[in-house]
């Protein structure tokens, strides 16, 4: 059953998932199934009635300055890396339909023979049309990550938050992978998160967040139903704000 516009704590939102996501325990390259229960979970957001945008990091592919560190020119690494989000863009993109649900893909970069060039006033009438709309090539410039391409497309699109979507609950004290100790925080401020060097996403996506007032949620993706509960206003994961 779908849920009314009234129940809905965020109504526009824009999701920010890890490349490595799409690769599971891999860590490398795209698994099916991952992919297949991903896009369950962008179906439930979408049937209830929510204006969603993605956006997809290529980490799984190529990283950028990964790369470059290793002696590849940044620029042309970068570029690569952006190519990557492209490919997850049409992986997530098939599944989605494959499920019925209507998307489109837009690319910073123009490639129209797969995917449209991102125009904002278009994509803005494809989420009024209900369509989810995934957003790829990053900004289309090097040196900025995926994250701040999230941010920069959700102040575009008007969206009412940017869901980041990880492998843990949500932001803790420090990695709680590394340390068990680390303590898990609910809620938190832009500037305590830069003051503190937490890792919820790159100094400049936060300050993008931080100058329009845009909060962020960091969740876990593999907890089912945690973006639905999220964007239903419930206390899931961390609300940096």
């Amino acid at each position: 059953m779908n849920q009314t516009s009234q129940e809905l704590r965020y109504q526009r939102v824009m999701l920010k998932l890890s490349g490595e996501a799409l690769a599971g325990d891999k860590g490398f390259g795209i698994t099916p199934e991952v992919v297949d229960r991903i896009t369950e979970e962008i179906g439930a957001v979408a049937s209830m009635g929510v204006s969603l945008g993605v956006v997809i990091g290529g980490g799984n592919i190529v990283r950028g300055a990964i790369a470059s560190r290793s002696g590849m020119d940044r620029v042309q690494a970068d570029y690569m890396g952006m190519l990557s989000t492209v490919i997850n863009a049409l992986a997530v993109q098939d599944l989605l339909e494959h499920k019925g649900i209507e998307t489109r893909v837009m690319t910073a970069i123009r490639m129209e023979e797969i995917a449209e060039p991102y125009i904002r006033r278009r994509a803005l009438r494809h989420m009024e049309k209900g369509r989810v709309v995934l957003f790829a090539g990053g900004t289309g410039n090097p040196y900025f990550s995926t994250d701040t391409g999230a941010v920069l497309r959700a102040i575009e699109m008007g969206s009412d938050v940017v869901i980041k979507a990880t492998k843990v609950r949500g932001v803790y004290t420090a990695d709680p992978v590394t340390e068990p100790d680390a303590e898990f925080i609910r809620e938190i401020s832009f500037q305590e998160v830069v003051a503190r060097e937490l890792a919820v996403m790159d100094t400049p996506a936060v300050a993008l967040c931080k100058q329009n007032s845009l909060p962020i949620i960091v969740l876990n993706l593999e907890e089912q139903g945690a973006v639905s509960r999220a964007i239903l206003g419930e206390p899931v994961g961390t609300l940096v704000s």
